[in-house]
């Protein structure tokens, strides 16, 4: 499980760090909120831990854009600002648990792990781009409603494309994420499925949904 902490207070995140990885997750973190943005946009999370008060974005901006994008993580506020008013604001505005300052380290993590067990829960049952579908209950590809038959990491990968549509996914984020590790970068697996990729999915079809960003990576839109 994946997990990204933006956090400003740099003692206060190594804390929180520290004992999320000894309990088995990997944790990224941003000191800002404009880097943490970014990582959150551009990475697949299972929870975002995030404060109010940072400097560059808010942490309730960072959360409304992230919902405005369709990014379904679930997202826990952790934050001085602890008053009930300010509680109601921050679940209004999208997030999904809310954990005032100062906090024992035994409630954070059972608040996390309760969030990511109603992620599990509630699993999206489909994903789709134009007329192309993913269908999670039983793992079938359809594009125009005619049946395209997939290897795993084919699956895998356009699965990881649809859940970023519209945004540029570079050839490193793919490798990490579909994959699960890292390659040599002068690699071209990922060159390699993505053009096996197109002529299942888009060859035959007329329109090209999957585009190559040139330098940066692909992304996948109507």
């Amino acid at each position: 499980m994946k997990i990204l902490l933006i956090e400003d207070d740099r003692e206060g995140a190594k804390f929180v760090i520290k004992g999320l990885s000894q309990s088995g997750f990997v944790v990224d973190h941003a000191l800002n909120g404009r880097d943490g943005l970014y990582l959150a946009m551009n990475n697949n999370y299972d929870l975002l831990i995030v404060d109010r008060m940072l400097p560059g974005v808010d942490g309730l901006s960072i959360i409304k854009m992230l919902r405005a994008a369709n990014k379904n993580m679930q997202i826990l506020i952790l934050s001085a600002l602890g008053n009930v008013d300010e509680r109601v604001e921050g679940l209004k505005n999208g997030a999904d648990d809310y954990l005032p300052k100062p906090y024992a380290f035994s409630e954070l993590l059972a608040r996390v792990e309760a969030l990511l067990r109603r992620n599990r829960e509630n699993p999206t049952s489909s994903l789709q781009v134009g007329d192309l579908k993913i269908n999670f209950e039983n793992y079938s590809v359809t594009r125009g409603g005619k049946k395209i038959t997939l290897k795993p990491t084919e699956f895998r990968l356009l699965e990881y494309l649809m859940r970023h549509k519209g945004q540029v996914v570079t050839r490193t984020m793919l490798l990490e994420n579909v994959w699960g590790y890292n390659f040599d970068p002068q690699t071209n697996v990922v060159d390699v499925h993505i053009s096996r990729l197109r002529s299942k999915i888009d060859k035959g079809f007329g329109k090209e949904l999957i585009k190559t960003v040139r330098g940066i990576g692909y992304k996948i839109e109507e």
